[in-house]
């Protein structure tokens, strides 16, 4: 891999012309593709093999206006302080307005709030529950307008009118979040690199390869429908990755030139070592994200995907785009004309950098690093042990949309548990007496504590399928709500079956999230496995040592349990919740954990890989463990830390989003970089090598026979490049540089 790098990056850098334009182009079909395409997006949570799923497949069959799977609004009207809607003008105004909604397009039905008697006890507050013919995905712009046409409209005539639902599809407004992380990250490229071109060139790569990824998804669209936050994590990760690989590459080449190496050559050599390791890092990444689809949760799918294809877009954005730009600037990128006196004398070999000066702290004192930094990681962690599941609704809506207002205006009117009804499906296609099994499963489901109150059974055209409004007196959320699930279908339903031979399913955007949570909190630890036994083998592969790849994989384990306590101690438990954004507590988004997972594991490997190979670079060419450690930080500390704050700030951005799942995102990826490259790579790595001596890696020798050396830091490479140019050739002759002129004979051929 290493050769042909080189040979990639010497041929970018001389073709940069053609280079260049071909990405110009691929930007001008895929952006001219995005603006001739019109997909959709959807959020709805669904998943195959469970009860509620089942349900729906039923009611889809025995009740196609009432199904869960299409798209519903609840449109609440309150009456004016002092006032109320059960008489007079505000009485005819709702009316109006219901009637209105009725002829709006792609409508099915919409429920008469004052014949179902769904009017508060005081009066006060109502609302209409509407049903459309499609699915969210398919609801059109005019069909939204027309919904919100009737709030305005209600809100002209003194009422206060809000909207929730699936059907109700109001986007973010634009924030800063992105041009913050951006901002960061060019200061500190150009601390890193003391030079506005150096600092310049990651950045423009990593925006064309981001907007190439973004505007490709966007076409993905038109082709099958997706998560809306797919793209957004694509943004959020690609250009954290891009800017990062960008910045390990750029930094390799100026070392190069620093040594002695024309700028092509030097370009080579920086694909050749630095962009070995690069391909390593984003393969990890790649795949801990494309198998997340592996769960079977459309959501995860998507987000998987999406980020992983934007994460191989930065891949090789850095390995084809980064060199033909490099290949522009030439030597003049070493003109640090933003350079303190202390980066002069750093550069002159005068004194030593903080990273290491750090690292040389932690060896004299190793036991001291590594208990203090698996005490701090571990109390972060506690939290995570009281970490509760869930799917977000409306009550994690932004404060002030129509949204959350709806929500709240309907837990003031009716209790919280109106927000998220039961739908009770009774199966009684095998029973002899259908209107009694259903008549008893109202009876049973009246007697429970935490219900509210239940509708009297809806049947199908043949009487035998029977629906139930079941209203819990908790909020969709709570854990009383999951408990009353669970027994209803633990406890209700078996003994419904046996008494009648009717069985009873639970289905509705409630149950489903429930079912959705389960899924993914027992997929969690299979997929932690999956991920903890892919890293060992490719670090295996990678370092060639044992106890290497099993401290990394720990590290990560760390990394990953600490962040999960950052999330519950905020979002679940509310601390620090105004500092970070957070307007309502919930359980954690079920999709976080197997997510973090995913995620961070690639994120980690990218910051042991480029730290621990120059580790093994040095102790392979003879420097005790410890010298080897501190060569490694020499090396590779300054690069690790700025990419590091890059990311955090590129993460850190996202908290300015108004959804809850975005701004979770957010700071758990802030949180994993930063306790996983300072607190774990930085820290607990040289301490536990600073520890384990030679032993760190040894390798069995059947072992090392049967593995394949990678050779991720190009010590092949090397060796061909800097040896005799006198080699004895393929024919056993000796002649002017055997080895090294194959190396470069595809790159003189492409010269005449």
């Amino acid at each position: 891999m290493a050769t042909f790098l080189y040979r990639l990056g010497r041929f970018a850098f001389r073709r940069r012309r053609l280079v260049v334009m071909l990405w110009i182009a691929i930007l001008a079909v895929v952006g001219i593709g995005s603006a001739s395409v019109s997909g959709t997006t959807s959020d709805q949570f669904t998943i195959p093999g469970t009860q509620s799923q089942k349900a729906l497949d039923l009611l889809d069959k025995e009740f196609p206006q009432a199904s869960a799977s299409g798209a519903t609004a609840r449109v609440v009207f309150e009456a004016p302080d002092g006032q109320k809607l059960t008489s007079g003008a505000n009485k005819t105004e709702v009316e109006s307005l219901i009637a209105g909604l009725k002829k709006a397009p792609q409508v099915a039905s919409v429920s008469d709030p004052y014949a179902s008697r769904l009017v508060s006890q005081d009066g006060t507050i109502t609302y209409a529950q509407v049903t459309y013919k499609v699915a969210q995905a398919d609801i059109t712009t005019e069909a939204r307008d027309a919904l919100h046409a009737v709030a305005d409209k209600g809100d002209k005539a003194g009422l206060a009118v809000s909207l929730g639902g699936n059907a109700v599809n109001e986007k973010e407004g634009a924030n800063a979040g992105e041009l913050i992380g951006l901002a960061v990250a060019a200061v500190a490229l150009v601390i890193t690199f003391g030079s506005l071109l150096a600092a310049g060139l990651p950045l423009l790569t990593a925006l064309l390869g981001v907007i190439i990824a973004i505007l490709s998804i966007t076409i993905a669209t038109a082709i099958w429908d997706m998560s809306g936050s797919a793209s957004t994590l694509a943004l959020m990760l690609g250009l954290a990755v891009a800017i990062d690989y960008a910045l390990f590459i750029v930094s390799r080449y100026r070392s190069e030139i620093r040594a002695g190496h024309e700028p092509e050559d030097a370009c080579g050599r920086a694909l050749g070592t630095a962009g070995s390791a690069v391909v390593f890092a984003g393969l990890t990444v790649v795949i801990a994200l494309a198998g997340l689809s592996v769960v079977g949760i459309r959501l995860l799918t998507d987000l998987g995907l999406a980020a992983s294809f934007a994460v191989v877009v930065a891949v090789v954005v850095a390995l084809t785009l980064l060199p033909a730009v490099l290949g522009f600037a030439g030597a003049r990128i070493m003109k640090g004309n933003l350079q303190t006196k202390r980066m002069r004398a750093l550069e002159r070999g005068e004194g030593e950098p903080m990273g290491v000066r750090w690292v040389q702290h932690v060896i004299r004192h190793p036991w001291r690093a590594l208990v203090v930094s698996v005490a701090v990681l571990g109390l972060l962690a506690i939290p995570a042990l009281s970490m509760r599941l869930g799917m977000p609704d409306d009550s994690t809506a932004p404060a002030g949309s129509t949204q959350r207002v709806a929500y709240d205006t309907l837990s003031k009117g009716f209790g919280p548990g109106y927000n998220g009804p039961l739908t009770v499906v009774v199966d009684a296609r095998d029973s002899k007496d259908p209107k009694a099994a259903a008549e008893q499963t109202v009876t049973v489901l009246g007697k429970l504590p935490d219900v509210a109150s239940v509708s009297p059974p809806v049947f199908n055209t043949s009487g035998d399928v029977a629906l139930i409004r079941a209203v819990p007196k908790s909020s969709p959320s709570s854990q009383e709500t999951v408990d009353l699930v669970g027994e209803i279908r633990d406890t209700t339903a078996p003994a419904v079956l046996r008494a009648t031979d009717a069985e009873v399913v639970i289905t509705g955007t409630t149950a489903l999230n429930i079912d959705v949570s389960d899924k993914l909190g027992d997929a969690l630890v299979p997929y932690l496995l999956v991920v903890v036994g892919l890293a060992l083998i490719l670090l295996l592969l990678v370092f060639r040592s044992i106890l290497v790849p099993v401290k990394a994989t720990l590290g990560f384990l760390l990394s990953v349990v600490a962040t999960l306590g950052v999330l519950v101690a905020v979002f679940q438990w509310g601390w620090l919740k105004d500092v970070f954004g957070v307007d309502t507590t919930a359980p954690i988004v079920s999709v976080m954990p197997i997510f973090m997972i995913g995620v961070v594991f690639g994120l980690a490997m990218d910051y042991q890989v480029f730290l621990v190979t120059r580790m093994r670079e040095e102790y392979v060419h003879g420097a005790e463990p410890t010298e080897a450690v501190v060569a490694g930080f020499r090396h590779g500390a300054r690069v690790v830390t700025a990419a590091a704050i890059i990311m955090i700030s590129v993460f850190a951005g996202f908290l300015l989003a108004d959804a809850a799942l975005i701004k979770s995102i957010g700071l758990g990826l802030a949180s994993a970089v930063l306790f996983d490259a300072f607190v774990v790579r930085m820290t607990i790595v040289p301490a536990v090598m600073a520890l384990l001596g030679r032993r760190a890696w040894a390798l069995p020798p059947w072992l090392d026979r049967i593995l394949p050396n990678v050779d991720v830091e190009g010590e092949k490479l090397r060796h061909v490049l800097d040896g005799p140019t006198d080699t004895t050739g393929p024919d056993g002759e000796t002649g002017p540089g055997s080895a090294k002129d194959r190396l470069l004979a595809p790159a003189r051929q492409g010269e005449d």
